[in-house]
């Protein structure tokens, strides 16, 4: 069979000038997504990835197939309880989408309360965020996206008869509360598509007197909107990257305006709850790099009032709290593992709640009710399937209330799960989670992926899938590099990956890389590498440094055009990424730094791994362009002939297909791409 000729972007130079310094973009006229020769383009690029894949069809479907056959499609959630009632998500086989439903306590008829895969019928996409449930039970708050912008409507469910009311509330990112049974908040989208504004609704009411109650004009803040568990307060959370200022509405008060907590610090960040007599708050304040509780009176909030309740231990990133009448539940992080810490709310007496496995996540799950003997959390590991646990604080004895089903003739202690070290060039010790086979040999000849992201403090967890066993199973090591930028080793690990010291990220990554190959995990010629987003920049990156190391790579919706979209504060979410990249429209040194590691600014005339990129035509976070530029570049400099192919969501936007059958088909497209590359037999 012949292979297809890839299509090639029009070069339009356009000049880009910044400090002195000109860079010429080939390719800025792909931005314009109204333009039909874009369409063409991005059509084009999507017929050649079919015709580039059609020959591993047969090996796609079977993949397809074997996630299809261990998956339990007709499953039911754990059951939440709250007041009278268990709310759970039903998924239905041949079904897309889960229902959101409930029954009432100890078992009774079901009800379904949002219908996703009828919302779904005649669109491509959908997300559908909800219910929040009014204090009354009767309402539900939820919010539908019909295209993959990130842009909802949330609308208000009569719970009891299924109809919705005219209420509603467009142009927002789904952000909202119950006050009371007929008053609640939302959160509105700016031109940048920065959340700024909540604004209040009584029921009933016409959508032209809602009230304005918040609102920041600092580009740099997200706002969002919470009911907390005690019910007593909604708070509203005003943050950047680095400072947050908290408000709260009490509910007995439901038409009052917002009161602050303590007032915006800048680089102090602060998260509250409340636990029936005081706010309890996670914060950094005090040089607390790894964050800290603390307690403050509700009347009297304020910095100078807030008493150390769990003190800054170097080493252990506090991550959260939840508060239950009887006790807090603290979620932390250290050595790279996440685990849930128990505070009696009498006595300040503390246990951390012990786990066996020594490669894990243990995570704090939905829990709905203050009053309550117990807390609910989640465990898995990369060979241990999420487990759900209800934990009795008081005998500190777990219940498991459900473990996710893996069909078919499978025995997952066929399985080994390992933690490694690589070393940084700098000499830092990087965290390696790895899953094999049990007959694996470590004899340096066996194919592998290496996973990563590192960055926004976002930790790649341990965390179970059914999909990833394909390639497990046909003899692949998979494993993920813990590297700086991400949050696993604490905020110092997020601080040393981030703005001027980014470049860490890349190399950490290059490190385990060649721990991978050098000490026998992976043949030097058979390692893939995967990333998204964010991970997608590291693909691009360490592609360009180091191109040789790498078989294939797979970037998905890759931030890889990285100078231009930060210099251009006109797209969405640009301004408060400042905070984490740098500012390169007002600061050389950003943008030099920038500059050096920018992917599409750093292609080089060089042979390439096999590379297969993912895009989201509506992508509000990474704009399609980006890996439409830099695939387009890629093009014409390398000097290789191995597969270079796009495919663009052209329906959705950053999370790929909503569904998921079609999640699956897409992921085992990419599997198929990558065990060819990597010429395992299947």
């Amino acid at each position: 069979m012949s292979t297809p000729e890839p299509p090639y972007a029009d070069r339009r130079p356009k000049e880009l000038t910044a400090f002195g310094d000109v860079r010429i973009d080939h390719y800025y006229w792909l931005r314009d997504r109204d333009d039909a020769e874009v369409i063409k383009y991005l059509e084009d690029e999507n017929a050649y990835t079919d015709a580039v894949l059609e020959p591993l069809e047969g090996l796609r479907q079977r993949l397809f197939d074997t996630i299809k056959e261990r998956t339990q499609e007709n499953d039911t959630s754990p059951a939440v309880p709250l007041r009278g009632f268990e709310y759970y998500s039903r998924t239905r086989e041949g079904a897309q989408y889960a229902d959101s439903c409930r029954r009432t306590r100890g078992g009774g008829d079901e009800t379904v309360l949002l219908d996703r895969n009828a919302m779904a019928e005649g669109h491509d996409y959908l997300s559908c965020i909800g219910p929040r449930i009014s204090p009354d039970d009767r309402l539900g708050l939820y919010a539908t996206d019909f295209d993959g912008s990130e842009i909802y409507t949330i609308r208000v469910r009569n719970l009891e008869t299924g109809e919705d009311l005219p209420d509603t509330a467009p142009n927002s990112n789904s952000g909202c509360a119950w006050v009371t049974d007929d008053v609640f908040l939302y959160v509105v989208l700016d031109d940048a598509h920065r959340p700024f504004q909540v604004w209040r609704h009584v029921l009933g009411t016409n959508a032209a007197s809602d009230e304005l109650v918040y609102e920041d004009l600092d580009e740099r803040f997200f706002v969002g909107v919470a009911r907390d568990l005690a019910g007593r307060f909604v708070f509203l959370i005003s943050g950047s990257k680095i400072t947050t200022e908290a408000s709260y509405i009490r509910t007995d008060a439901p038409l009052s305006a917002p009161s602050v907590i303590a007032p915006r610090e800048h680089g102090v960040e602060y998260s509250p709850v409340d636990d029936g007599n005081q706010f309890v708050i996670v914060t950094n304040a005090d040089g607390a790099e790894d964050f800290k509780v603390v307690t403050a009176p509700i009347d009297y909030s304020g910095r100078d009032n807030w008493a150390d309740l769990i003190p800054h231990r170097p080493g252990t990133r506090v991550l959260g709290v939840a508060a239950f009448k009887a006790f807090l539940a603290v979620a932390e992080r250290g050595d790279a593992l996440t685990y849930v810490r128990i505070v009696d709310a009498a006595t300040a007496e503390q246990h951390v709640i012990e786990q066996t496995e020594a490669v894990y996540a243990a995570e704090l799950d939905a829990n709905a009710e203050f009053d309550t003997p117990v807390v609910r959390y989640t465990f898995e590991s990369l060979n241990t399937p999420v487990t759900w646990i209800d934990y009795d604080v008081a005998s500190r004895a777990g219940t498991t209330i459900k473990q996710q089903e893996v069909l078919g003739d499978i025995d997952l202690s066929g399985y080994v799960t390992e933690r490694d070290w690589a070393t940084a060039e700098d000499g830092t010790r990087i965290p390696i989670s790895i899953i094999h086979r049990k007959d694996f040999a470590k004899d340096g000849t066996a194919p592998g992926l290496l996973y990563g992201y590192g960055s926004y403090e976002i930790s790649i967890d341990p965390n179970f899938s059914i999909a990833r066993l394909n390639l497990v199973d046909r003899g692949l090591v998979w494993a993920i590099a813990h590297i700086r930028g991400g949050g696993e080793m604490g905020r110092g690990w997020y601080d040393d990956g981030k703005m001027l010291k980014k470049r860490n990220t890349f190399t950490d990554f290059i490190s385990c890389a060649r721990h991978m190959v050098d000490s026998g995990w992976v043949a030097k010629d058979k390692l893939a590498i995967r990333g998204g987003s964010a991970g997608g920049l590291l693909m691009g990156a360490v592609t360009n440094m180091t191109p040789e190391l790498f078989n294939t790579v797979v970037a998905e919706v890759p931030f890889v055009d990285v100078v231009t979209t930060m210099s251009d504060d006109t797209i969405p979410l640009t301004v408060t990424e400042w905070e984490e990249w740098g500012n390169p429209r007002d600061n050389a040194d950003d943008y030099q730094y920038m500059k050096s590691y920018s992917p599409v600014d750093n292609v080089v005339e060089k042979d390439y791994p096999a590379i297969y990129v993912e895009a989201g035509l509506n992508d509000p976070r990474v704009q399609y362009w980006e890996p439409a530029k830099w695939v387009a570049k890629l093009r014409v400099t390398k000097t290789d002939d191995r597969p270079l192919v796009l495919k663009t969501e052209m329906g959705a936007g950053h999370g790929g297909p909503s569904g998921r059958y079609q999640a699956w088909e897409d992921e085992a497209r990419v599997q198929a791409f990558i065990l060819s590359q990597l010429g395992v037999d299947d």
